[in-house]
């Protein structure tokens, strides 16, 4: 069925499901478990998540956590959960305003570890041009100092030094085709490391008119039990290009970035979980079996670039704890509750949901998280990673970008990925997510919390965004960013109301391509809608000569999600379909075509060619922003 819609088609059968089934009530409530985090300071004795010499047993884990009897987060049942717990302690000494200086002198290394290139190239380059070019990222060799305004700082990593101790290259996706890059720096090996950490990350977060969303989200997250943050800090860097003079003395100033914390192995260890587990950063993955893709490694046909397309492999290389779950996740012979039961932590899900949901963060469909597990337990937890793109509501509309809107917002904006489907398909598991939502609106989210955040940020950021380097690439006057500083808060209102409006809605489903049926017909189908009351749908379809669908030349309205009209002159057409429930609630479907403006959502772009065939217009990653 899959190739049926690009593997987006679950089939009509699917409309007859129902979560159904055993309920599952393993997560504590959310006010409990913020009062039982603050009650116990064991953490590290009570399961198999908090220990950094390897795992035991899930059941070991539960019986540690009942012989300790402290009140600690792990359920004290056999039948429960453990729950993910991030080490508080980490986060003692920050200060979220403040900023550090670092010192970065860049030289030409050598062939052999592809570090013999200029900082110029380095900064010509974005990860497509790589792929294009068919070799890995350039790299130059670097000196890494820490210190203050003055230079470096005894003490600190890099003082008095005069070799290089780290490699640097570029890092991100679509962001490294702007003209400010962000890097990766990696401290060599028995060459130290900076608060524990070996690479060092540094962003620009130019797409962000405010410089300051992925930090503020980082910080948000300390104050959630339920979910793990990472380490951040503002960074002042200055750079010293040696690699084509290298007798160049001088710093050349690149303005403020945001270092995060890497999630690696390291960081596992760092945060008390399991170093020896499974890590995958996912990249462009929805829970679909993939068996072409997603292997053991021990398989002939496993090919590392193609699996690592969907999943980047951070941890443990036996993958068949990944494939038991995948199997699962697509069996619908199995229940939502049981598969949540059996694989996942409600809570941590639940979760991190909603702080999604509630921070506009609509780029979470199918990437930037991490999915992890403990190595001897069989379960899996989603780590939060890159927020640079939440509370954007107000930036969009002001700069007339038609993004993070339709289907993007609330509980459809993850209808088109496997595992949160199943998830959301669980009457329980919806109360959850709900209570999780408000549950944060009260307690973290708050508008005086956030107001007082985001000024205490802007206080610092303002001053470096609207002066050399980073005033070239300000997309913000001085006067509207102190606007959206001012009214941050209001996204996560209109968030949280998108959210109620979602739950009443039916869900967004894919279009196929039009395709002539032989006999002078245009055959159009889409995946059919599921509505939780399971009402009557009606979806409305047209076609179109222009994206904001005037010149319609065909439209069909009625239950069945297929259509057939009339084959269609040579041309550029626009197929836009949506559906309409018994209260009169719409959704669109997924698809979107892409413009200068944004996002024409609901729309397929297809071609009809001189022949007869049908071209359709694929839309890729694009920088919308």
């Amino acid at each position: 069925m899959r190739d049926f819609l690009k593997g987006k088609n679950i089939g009509p059968m699917l409309l007859a499901l129902s979560a159904g089934g055993a309920v599952y009530n393993a997560a504590l409530s959310s006010q409990d478990t913020r009062e039982k985090k603050a009650s116990t300071k064991q953490e590290a004795e009570v399961a198999t998540l908090k220990t950094e010499e390897g795992t035991a047993s899930s059941t070991e884990a539960r019986d540690t956590a009942t012989a300790a009897g402290t009140g600690a987060v792990v359920v004290e049942t056999a039948a429960d959960v453990p729950h993910l717990e991030d080490k508080s302690t980490l986060y003692e000494n920050d200060a979220e305003d403040s900023v550090m200086t670092m010192y970065l002198t860049v030289r030409r290394g050598n062939k052999t570890d592809n570090t013999d290139h200029s900082w110029s190239s380095i900064n010509s380059y974005s990860v497509y041009d790589y792929e294009a070019m068919g070799v890995d990222r350039y790299q130059v060799e670097g000196l890494l100092q820490v210190g203050d305004e003055s230079g470096p700082v005894a003490g600190e990593l890099g003082f008095g030094e005069t070799a290089p101790n780290a490699t640097v290259q570029i890092r991100g996706q679509s962001s490294s085709k702007n003209v400010q890059k962000n890097y990766k720096i990696r401290l060599k090996d028995e060459h130290g490391s900076w608060r524990g950490q070996q690479t060092i990350a540094l962003n620009k977060h130019v797409s962000d008119g405010l410089r300051y969303r992925n930090k503020m989200a980082f910080d948000l997250l300390k104050e959630i039990p339920q979910l793990m943050s990472l380490r951040t800090q503002f960074v002042h860097l200055y750079v010293k290009d040696q690699t084509d003079d290298p007798s160049n003395e001088s710093f050349q100033d690149y303005g403020l970035y945001t270092q995060v914390e890497q999630l690696n192995k390291t960081a596992l260890r760092a945060h008390g979980l399991d170093r020896y587990g499974q890590l995958y950063k996912v990249n462009e993955f929805e829970f679909y079996r993939d068996e072409d893709f997603i292997r053991l490694e021990t398989d002939p046909d496993f090919d590392q670039k193609a699996f690592e397309h969907l999943l980047e492999i951070k941890g443990d290389h036996d993958h068949s704890k990944l494939i038991r779950m995948l199997e699962e996740i697509n069996d619908y012979s199995v229940k939502p509750d049981q598969l949540i039961s059996d694989w996942l932590d409600e809570e941590n899900i639940a979760y991190w949901m909603a702080f999604q949901i509630l921070m506009g963060n609509s780029d979470t469909q199918n990437r930037n998280f991490y999915l992890y597990s403990p190595k001897n337990v069989d379960r899996f937890y989603i780590l939060p990673w890159d927020f640079d793109g939440m509370l954007f509501f107000d930036e969009y509309e002001l700069k007339g970008s038609s993004q993070n809107d339709s289907w993007e917002r609330g509980i459809s904006n993850y209808w088109g990925n496997m595992l949160f489907r199943r998830c959301l398909q669980s009457a329980h598991f919806r109360s959850v997510l709900d209570e999780a939502i408000e549950d944060l609106r009260a307690h973290v989210l708050t508008k005086e919390h956030m107001t007082a955040l985001a000024e205490r940020y802007a206080a610092v950021v303002k001053n470096a965004v609207y002066q050399q380097p980073d005033i070239l690439n300000a997309s913000l006057t001085e006067a509207q960013y102190d606007t959206l500083t001012e009214n941050l808060y209001r996204n996560v209102e209109e968030a949280y109301q998108s959210y109620h409006v979602s739950l009443e809605k039916p869900m967004p489903f894919y279009i196929g391509v039009p395709e002539p049926d032989g006999q002078g017909k245009l055959r159009i189908v889409w995946d059919p809608s599921y509505d939780f009351r399971e009402g009557t749908l009606v979806y409305h379809a047209s076609i179109a000569r222009n994206s904001d669908s005037s010149e319609v030349v065909a439209s069909y309205e009625g239950a069945w999600p297929e259509w057939t009209c009339d084959s269609l002159p040579a041309g550029q057409y626009f197929l836009k379909v949506s559906v309409r429930d018994e209260a009169g609630n719409t959704q669109d479907a997924f698809d979107y075509y892409a413009t200068r403006k944004g996002k024409v959502y609901g729309t397929k772009c297809f071609y009809v060619n001189a022949d007869g065939t049908i071209s359709e217009d694929v839309v890729g990653e694009r920088n919308l922003g």
